[in-house]
């Protein structure tokens, strides 16, 4: 393995799933703005919008997840349309 291209500056993150409120703890090197105190251990805490607790395919379950009204969009801009 090469030396010195990898970060040296891996620490405890959290990450928030904002769909369903879950949090995990793991390593990582991303800038994060806010801060959690788990345990009374303050971590940094970044939001994500989605996770393997909240995904369709490792839930099992179809679920919408709209979060910009694409949907909406679409479907006022192609849904009524009919085949002629």
């Amino acid at each position: 393995m090469k030396q010195g291209i990898h970060p040296a500056n891996y620490r405890p993150v959290v990450f928030k799933d904002m769909s369903n409120d879950d949090t995990f703890i793991t390593r990582s090197t991303i800038n994060a703005k806010e801060t959690v105190d788990i345990n009374g251990v303050s971590y940094p805490m970044v939001k994500i919008e989605i996770s393997n607790t909240s995904h369709p395919f490792y839930t099992g379950k179809q679920k919408l997840v709209d979060t910009a009204g694409r949907v909406d969009k679409f479907m006022s801009r192609y849904g009524n349309r009919k085949k002629q």
